[in-house]
């Protein structure tokens, strides 16, 4: 396994967040309503680590470092499982597992079918992410996985749903979403590089 040290560091990090506010819930420390805040909290984990996600094959090719791109396939199985704990999170603390609510919900808050269409193509790309899947799709696999461009969307749709009365935060992560998007268009990557590359020019004497 390349970079072991490094996996081990992403899988920490990433596993250490949920354990953390699973505790704090327990304790109390998540003010009145604590399952509604541990739900918030998965669901914009889980969007982060998909920015985080779309965000290594940039990187690889912006510093040449191979690292980014071996913990790419872990941080997006991260992802589905951050979304899995808001869905099961959702369910506990809001509808009390009380399926006869689910249909209210739904008529109320239209944002979770949004939310849900994202967790399938979240399930997906997860189911496919192995090699096995990668030799059996065939060319196929990458187009399946282009997918996440649409989970991305569906994601920000789905936050934006939410936090209609503040949008800072949310244009943050839109923003970063968009530069994202951006560095994958082919033209942008091939110049970017370059640029980097470029040394700037020495100053002249006086």
């Amino acid at each position: 396994m390349r970079y072991p040290i490094w996996r081990i560091g992403v899988f920490v990090a990433a596993a250490v967040w949920p354990l953390l506010w699973l505790y704090e819930a327990w304790s109390s420390a998540l003010g009145p309503d604590p399952g509604k805040v541990l739900v918030d909290r998965l669901g914009l984990g889980t969007l982060i680590l998909l920015l985080i996600t779309l965000a290594m094959t940039p990187l690889q090719k912006l510093s040449g470092w191979a690292g980014w791109i071996a913990v790419r396939r872990q941080l997006g199985l991260w992802c589905f499982a951050y979304v899995v704990l808001h869905l099961a999170a959702y369910c506990v603390f809001v509808l009390g597992l009380d399926w006869s609510q689910l249909g209210v919900e739904l008529s109320k808050r239209p944002y979770i079918i949004v939310g849900a269409l994202g967790f399938v193509a979240l399930l997906m790309l997860a189911v496919t992410s192995n090699r096995y899947s990668q030799r059996r799709l065939g060319s196929r696999w990458k187009k399946l996985h282009r997918l996440v461009y649409v989970i991305l969307g569906l994601g920000l749709l789905h936050m934006l749903w939410i936090v209609r009365a503040d949008l800072k935060e949310w244009a943050i992560y839109a923003s970063i979403g968009a530069l994202l998007l951006l560095l994958r268009v082919p033209p942008v990557t091939r110049r970017i590089p370059r640029l980097i590359a470029k040394k700037p020019p020495s100053a002249t004497k006086a």
